[in-house]
């Protein structure tokens, strides 16, 4: 089974608690001494996991980002698939889904997934092709929301939002240009949310699949948000409405 580096304290405590299956060695850099050093050694230790101090070079030397002094090797995560994700929703009551297209840089699709944990989406969705990869440096941003929300690449996102929409899903897209804003929509059911990349925004046939157009309302003098900072603007109004009583 090939392996992978997931560096960062969060995202190394989420695969402790998460997925320690996966675990197959774990590098600190010597000198750390505090309190989250000591409860991860010791999760370590529980689970039987090898784990060794090493100077902070061989650290720099494994991984090409900001490790905060701890490298784990992985094995490769479960790869989600467009019939799981089905599944997925047969069993959930009034699903969130966030739609990714475009987005190409795995510092967004980080943020996102940390963005989409935290405000109860039950899988982020995104086409194989042009799309960013699950890296090492997509799950440090997300802070261990990698390690626990489901990444379900598809090959045909149009063909994917026909299915959810055949599931009973609403899918909202959220466009520049659309007349309508994003507090005039209704998130409090079945919700696929599509975000496109900051700039291009979604393709042509993705916008085509999207039974409502919204944007975000903007007051300023920028014409756009970085993708991530408005998933979590338009999240967090579904939260606020799926959290009101009907």
């Amino acid at each position: 089974m090939s392996q992978s580096f997931v560096f960062g304290w969060h995202a190394v405590d989420a695969i402790t608690r998460e997925e320690p299956q996966r675990l197959k060695k774990v590098w600190i850099q010597k000198g750390r001494r505090d309190r989250r050093v000591g409860d991860v050694i010791r999760r370590l230790d529980d689970l039987g996991v090898s784990w060794e101090q090493v100077h902070r070079r061989e650290l720099d030397q494994r991984v090409n980002g900001v490790h905060q002094g701890v490298v784990a090797a992985v094995a490769e995560a479960r790869a989600w698939q467009e019939n799981d994700l089905m599944d997925l929703i047969e069993r959930t009551e009034a699903p969130l889904l966030l739609v990714l297209d475009g987005v190409t840089d795995p510092h967004n699709l980080g943020a996102c997934l940390r963005t989409a944990e935290a405000a109860g989406v039950l899988a982020l969705v995104a086409p194989k092709d042009k799309s960013a990869p699950l890296n090492a440096t997509a799950r440090k941003v997300s802070s261990g929301a990698a390690e626990t929300l489901p990444l379900v690449k598809v090959t045909n996102l149009a063909r994917c939002l026909r299915r959810l929409q055949d599931a009973g899903l609403w899918v909202i897209g959220s466009a520049g240009e659309a007349g309508a804003t994003l507090h005039q929509a209704d998130f409090r059911g079945g919700v696929a949310l599509v975000m496109g990349a900051e700039g291009k925004g979604m393709r042509r046939l993705t916008r085509e699949h999207c039974d409502q157009l919204i944007r975000i309302p903007m007051v300023g003098a920028v014409e756009s948000l970085n993708v991530s900072v408005a998933t979590g603007v338009c999240l967090f109004e579904a939260v606020r409405q799926r959290g009101e009583a009907p």
